[in-house]
């Protein structure tokens, strides 16, 4: 680190311990789920057993309009720097400073178990403590050849070994080693789960063994009816139909539904397995005296995933090598009611649970805020709470100036200034948010234009009847793409000149369940 550097965090830290005194700091555990959609905590609308997850709503904030990028890595750039993915530098960071660096400058100890997913190590960009793995997916009982423990190759696989309470586990040594030193803590827990492979212990999936008898249709039609109950969607709002590409659940066979039933299955086991050790991890705050001064950030890097790409389907999903997935089918369900998936720029793909949990600080809690929020915003609230300064440089390397704003008002229960607009981009899917109007175009095709106000789950475009308003939307995405995030020309192409298909291939459709056989529990 250079002079200008060292001076950069020394001020930062003499700033941060003259501003708020170490017992007044709050701890922070931020927790991201992987590939959850909107509707798959029973706080918002599941029927899935999440009671602890459901606990912190009750005890926290919920957020109806919370946005991520609609893929795994780029939500995981924006949440750890604050800026959108390529104005951060991609996956190499290198534009950017990271929420653990600027912790760290601040005086916080700082840990992290789980999924990283972008370029060198969590102990490369400010995490003093590291376990889990560098890849985008893991076997969740036998791991993979990326796993490291503090920067070291790790392959100390046990027979017990599953991923969703290793990362539970190494966080509670992780941090008892922060709290040893006197510091407040920063712990960031990554979450594979419920990202495919979809694999969890055998007595997990026994307990929703028949839960998805009813089919997408009927779990559908619930989860809305409750999402109305809890308040998440007016009353008066209908459910849309279901997407053209996907088939009623009468029209499958016996052996279909069954196949369809048990993986939907096999996914809320793995969605309440992430529960329970939320609750582990709940506890052992408690019982460490560390609950009440830790500010909890829960969220998701995108909505449900509609990928079919099963295989190995012969060995039981509770086994080491098993390769389950569900389809947009059941994805439809766990976005319940938005459009579309993981990878597109429409709600389905772009919003998700955030819920924030801090006592005695939450001014109205069990409540909702439904004021739009993005994944840049958890750099700049916890610098706020923490009183921790942004830097102009970092190891003599200028950086971007932060693109996110606190959520501390609205936890507070005061009003903030909001984006004056929120910039969405992966691969040739794109979308932009202005007050209550929103462009997207779906995989390159035409832009389409909603009120979100009015028009939340994206079934009226209006791009015919406001060219204006659609015109200013794009020129602004466009502006936004060059100069804000500096995407690749090639990510900045105009739209294809054709009305979008609506659908993907890749969304249905594989010949391993053709001979499928239930696995026996016996």
């Amino acid at each position: 680190m250079n002079s200008l550097s060292r001076f950069a965090a020394s001020f930062t830290l003499l700033f941060s311990l003259s501003t708020f005194g170490a017992e007044e700091r709050p701890n922070i555990l931020l927790m991201m789920v992987d590939d959850l959609g909107f509707a798959d905590f029973g706080c918002y609308g599941s029927e899935i057993e999440t009671p602890h997850v459901d606990a912190l709503a009750g005890e926290g904030l919920r957020f109806t309009q919370f946005y991520n990028t609609a893929k795994c890595h780029s939500s995981r750039i924006c949440l750890l720097t604050g800026l959108y993915t390529y104005q951060a530098g991609n996956s190499a960071l290198d534009r950017s400073v990271t929420l653990a660096e600027v912790l760290g400058d601040a005086g916080y100890a700082t840990s992290m178990t789980g999924k990283w997913h972008l370029k060198d190590q969590p102990t490369d960009h400010g995490f003093e403590q590291y376990f889990g793995h560098l890849s985008g997916a893991t076997d969740f009982f036998q791991g993979d050849d990326t796993f490291r423990f503090n920067g070291e190759v790790w392959n100390d696989f046990d027979p017990d070994f599953y991923m969703t309470d290793a990362v539970v586990d190494y966080a509670m040594d992780f941090i008892d080693a922060s709290v040893a030193t006197g510091k407040p803590f920063f712990h960031y827990i990554a979450f594979n789960a419920p990202h495919y492979p979809l694999q969890v212990p055998k007595e997990d999936i026994e307990k929703y063994l028949g839960r998805y008898d009813a089919g997408w249709d009927a779990i559908r039609k619930e989860r809305f009816k409750k999402q109305k109950r809890l308040g998440i969607f007016p009353n008066d709002m209908e459910l849309p139909p279901l997407p053209g590409h996907m088939e009623s659940w009468d029209s499958l066979s016996d052996r279909q539904k069954e196949m369809e039933s048990f993986r939907m299955a096999v996914f809320a086991a793995m969605v309440d397995r992430v529960d329970q050790n939320i609750g582990r991890m709940l506890d052992y705050l408690e019982k460490r005296g560390l609950r009440d001064n830790t500010l909890i950030i829960l969220c998701s890097d995108n909505g449900a995933c509609p990928f079919e790409r099963s295989e190995h389907t012969e060995i039981p999903p509770w086994k080491a090598g098993s390769f389950y997935l569900y389809d947009a089918s059941w994805a439809t369900v766990g976005n319940t009611p938005l459009r579309h998936y993981k990878q597109t720029q429409h709600e389905g793909g772009i919003s998700s649970p955030l819920i924030v949990n801090w006592p005695g600080k939450v001014e109205n809690t069990g409540s909702l805020e439904r004021s739009p929020g993005h994944l840049i915003d958890v750099m700049a609230t916890c610098l706020e709470v923490t009183g921790a300064r942004y830097p102009r440089v970092r190891d003599g390397e200028k950086i971007e100036p932060l693109q996110g704003k606190s959520l501390l008002p609205l936890i507070e229960g005061r009003k903030r200034d909001g984006h004056d607009w929120l910039y969405f981009q992966f691969g040739n899917c794109r979308a932009i948010r202005q007050d209550d109007w929103k462009a997207v175009s779906f995989y390159g095709h035409n832009w389409e234009l909603y009120n979100i106000a009015e028009d939340r789950a994206e079934q009226r475009d209006l791009a015919r009847a406001h060219p204006e308003k659609l015109n200013t939307l794009t020129v602004l995405w466009h502006k936004v793409a060059r100069d804000v995030d500096k995407a690749p020309e090639k990510q900045r192409q105009p739209v294809n000149g054709r009305a979008s298909s609506n659908s993907q291939k890749s969304w249905h459709g594989t010949d391993e369940y053709d001979d499928w056989t239930p696995p026996s529990f016996r």
